[in-house]
């Protein structure tokens, strides 16, 4: 009897130190994180920011609009060599995904490279086009290799 009840307090302690760690998680995200507004009042305002576009192939087929002045890089391109990002720089990432899964995935990545100058794109570029703001066609040429 004891022991099931030992067991079930760890359970519970277990799965709350699972939910605490993803909320703690979570909200260091947040920290890093920029809406279309303030992105875009940035822009008028830094001529040094970089804003990256960090799409999936196929999600840059689908949506083959780019926000004015950034630059695509493939996400594995990020993931295999960090240094695709400057450091010393102000840097913005964005991609479509609704939860910004592929934005959230290079952000962890970067903060653990010890980045502490980049910022992801709310919304994505979603948030940026519902707001009115400028967008461009895309028209470079590139591969269809989806592997994250």
């Amino acid at each position: 009897m004891y022991l099931i009840a030992i067991c079930a307090v760890g359970v519970c302690v277990l799965i709350f130190g699972i939910v605490r760690i993803r909320q703690v998680r979570r909200h260091k995200l947040e920290e890093h994180s920029i809406d279309a507004e303030n992105l875009h009042a940035l822009m008028q305002k830094d001529m040094n920011l970089l804003v990256f576009d960090v799409r999936q192939p196929l999600d840059l087929l689908a949506h083959s609009e780019i926000i004015p002045g950034s630059k695509r890089i493939p996400p594995k391109a990020i993931l295999e060599e960090a240094a695709a990002i400057p450091k010393e720089k102000d840097a913005v990432i964005y991609c479509t995904c609704v939860s910004e899964k592929t934005s959230r995935m290079i952000l962890e990545k970067a903060l653990a490279l010890n980045f502490t100058r980049i910022k992801f794109l709310k919304g994505g570029l979603a948030a940026w086009k519902e707001k009115g703001y400028p967008v461009e066609r895309y028209d470079t040429p590139f591969h269809l290799d989806t592997a994250v």
